[in-house]
């Protein structure tokens, strides 16, 4: 089977270098074009990210020697790829824009930015959660007036670890649920030298965030119905997000209630056989098991545990009963992995190995 050939809008950010990174030798997609703004374009990739390139891993090479497009290319760079990932920083309106304008051009966009997550017709994917909701893309096709284009969005990263803990819970019907995120400064796109103020502080404050985390959880557990995604009513959310001094890896502390309030070793048994349409694919990005709970009073941390399954998995911890909630519990998953260039790569298999994507 041949490559798909992949283009990277936005390839100089914290999120592009990631897909940059984790494209290097993958089964199915190869990257072909690199692209980000007016001020980036016309040079190598590599002369581009000298001394921007903030990951441990090093840039391959192959990457290093294309040279960077302008995003707003479309013609151009639609006509040589089959579909592209999107992580471009522009407000949210110029990135709808751009993105519906590569839909338009028939090529699929698997986008990690926000500004696509409240289109009733797009779907929102933590594969593993929602695979359903690919049923609204012929939709949007419609709407869009292509054949083969289309968008899909990823989820905002701090939702990625307790949404697919309560999911495998979903029998039980939760009810009320309190979350606490505790997010990385890779989630804001920056590293310690980049912002030193971080060191040694704790921010409790991350614009937009916890609106973020209470609505998008309930899209995504949301039905498809006459072209659109309906967002679900239950369960009620309260949410707190902060910005700790770690690098990477978003920690959420949980309280839930349900319905019908299940053993604890229940709960246990739902999340260790809790599997979804990548893990029965067996995706190339899906790890199984997916959810990991650690019995350890002090597990899991975010520097030991946040690469679990090649940064691909959420591991958990600390179930317990709770005085105001049904129980307590703690996720972790890794925020520009899992939560973002990971998450979209997932997403891209999982519309390739339903027909979706292909070449052109």
């Amino acid at each position: 089977m041949s490559k798909l050939r992949v283009g990277i809008l936005g390839a100089t950010g914290m999120v592009g270098q990631q897909f940059v990174s984790r494209l290097r030798h993958h089964p199915w997609f190869e990257i072909t074009h690199l692209a980000a703004s007016q001020r980036s374009a016309g040079r190598p990739y590599g002369q581009v990210m000298a001394g921007r390139w903030a990951l441990a891993a090093e840039l391959p090479p192959e990457a290093a020697c294309l040279p960077v497009l302008d995003v707003n290319q479309v013609d151009a760079i639609a006509a040589e790829v089959d579909f592209v990932f999107c992580a471009i920083s522009l407000d949210k309106e110029a990135t709808r824009a751009l993105e519906d304008d590569y839909a338009r051009h028939e090529v699929p966009v698997v986008s990690a930015n926000s500004a696509h997550r409240w289109t009733p017709d797009v779907p929102v994917l933590i594969p593993v959660v929602n695979a359903e909701h690919l049923a609204v893309i012929p939709a949007q096709r419609r709407r869009l007036g292509t054949a083969r284009g289309f968008v899909t969005a990823k989820p905002n990263c701090s939702i990625q670890p307790y949404v697919p803990a309560l999911d495998a819970l979903a029998e039980f019907v939760p009810e009320r649920v309190a979350v606490c995120t505790y997010q990385a400064i890779s989630g804001a796109g920056k590293t310690f030298a980049s912002w030193p103020e971080m060191v040694d502080n704790v921010i409790p404050f991350i614009s937009g965030e916890e609106d973020k985390s209470i609505r998008e959880p309930l899209k995504i557990w949301g039905k498809v119905a006459d072209g659109q995604i309906v967002p679900a009513t239950a369960p009620v959310i309260s949410a707190q997000c902060i910005r700790v001094p770690v690098t990477d890896g978003h920690l959420a502390a949980v309280a839930v209630s349900f319905a019908r309030k299940p053993e604890r070793q229940a709960v246990l048994d739902r999340w260790a056989a809790y599997r979804g349409r990548p893990q029965e694919l067996r995706l190339p990005s899906a790890p199984d098991p997916f959810l990991h709970y650690f019995e350890a009073e002090d597990r899991p941390q975010t520097r030991l545990d946040r690469d679990y399954g090649d940064g691909m998995g959420v591991t958990l911890g600390r179930l317990r009963e709770d005085n105001l909630f049904d129980y307590a519990f703690v996720a972790l998953s890794h925020n520009t992995v899992r939560g973002a260039a990971g998450g979209a790569i997932l997403t891209a298999e999982l519309l390739q190995a339903e027909g979706f994507i292909g070449p052109r």
